[in-house]
């Protein structure tokens, strides 16, 4: 796709023909690469202690009503071998930026791998020094998630504190590259003063940066956060982007996102059907999954949820998809 397409289809609200044609097309982009199958990568939220103010967040430090945890080695341990017990073979170590939780890091990356050496580890764990994502990458962890959230320096400096840079997130993202992670990058769909431009920043940024695994979804707001009375994020631009990153990306890994199945109740089909191959269903603990609440109604059981793999199964059934539960490397065209 050129980017003029690309801009006039994100600028206006497309016929309902156009829509489908646009998600048949990334679909069919998706099939030719992967099949029907769609990859479940077990959700392990560690911590939701945040040294960062962000202000959309709603597990940012200043919220003194967030119940705060920080998960045992052992409570890692014993979610990723359910998660496995299950089928899975990717597991997603999700948390804020916790200064005291990177120090532990090492070691349940190293346990969690010594104990399962055939399922790939990710992290999403903020931004922390090079150093640190070495040690972390020679333990095993082999995949990173670092959302850019805005590739407009003035949007990002509007939703992050005044300690935070756009320069500095670009920096975290070039050295997980460096260090030989698979790297996910992306963004939040209608953001308080996000405009078609400032998305069409985003688009420019991921071309250069060729990330392999994008994550976006609909900004949903929290009621804890400077920002808790903006609208939600479009559902239809955010189906729109995943059709676009899709036939830009062939091969990336593009998840359905809890965001999309919190603001509708097909959200996580609507996704796969615009052209997403992942989704991520909780397998944390269950006492913690309410407290992990980055913004207002997160949908966190039935087919969100390790226990609800059945379910999902059922949905996916409707729409001709299944569960594919290899580990879903990255793999570049030859």
């Amino acid at each position: 796709m050129i980017f003029n397409d690309i801009e006039s289809i994100l600028s206006r609200n497309l016929s309902e023909d156009e829509a489908q044609n646009l998600y048949s097309d990334a679909r069919t982009e998706a099939q030719s690469r992967f099949g029907t199958g769609i990859f479940v990568r077990g959700l392990v939220e560690v911590t939701n202690v945040c040294r960062n103010d962000c202000l959309y967040c709603g597990i940012r430090r200043s919220n003194k009503l967030a119940d705060r945890y920080t998960l045992s080695l052992d409570e890692t341990v014993q979610a990723c071998q359910a998660a496995y017990r299950a089928g899975l073979r990717t597991f997603v170590m999700q948390g804020g930026e916790n200064p005291a939780y990177a120090d532990c890091v090492e070691e349940v990356v190293a346990t969690v791998h010594e104990l399962m050496p055939d399922a790939a580890i990710t992290l999403s764990l903020g931004e922390h020094p090079t150093h640190l994502y070495r040690r972390w990458r020679q333990a095993g962890a082999s995949r990173y998630l670092l959302r850019h959230e805005a590739a407009d320096p003035a949007l990002y400096s509007s939703l992050h504190p005044s300690g935070m840079s756009l320069e500095h997130r670009m920096d975290c993202l070039q050295a997980l590259r460096d260090e030989g992670f698979q790297v996910g990058t992306g963004m939040m769909v209608g953001v308080p003063g996000q405009t078609v431009q400032h998305i069409m920043r985003d688009i420019e940024f991921m071309a250069r940066f060729k990330p392999e695994m994008i994550g976006i979804g609909p900004y949903i707001p929290h009621a804890q956060t400077p920002l808790a009375n903006c609208a939600p994020g479009s559902i239809d631009m955010t189906l729109k982007l995943i059709s676009i990153l899709r036939l830009m990306f062939p091969n990336a890994l593009i998840p359905s996102t809890t965001a999309l199945a919190t603001l509708h109740p097909r959200g996580r089909l609507m996704g796969i059907l615009a052209g997403a191959n992942v989704v991520m269903p909780n397998v944390s603990p269950v006492y913690s999954r309410t407290r992990y609440s980055l913004y207002d109604g997160k949908a966190h059981s039935d087919a969100e949820a390790i226990e609800g793999l059945a379910q999902l199964q059922s949905q996916l059934d409707l729409i001709g998809y299944q569960i594919n539960f290899d580990k879903g490397d990255f793999k570049k065209d030859v």
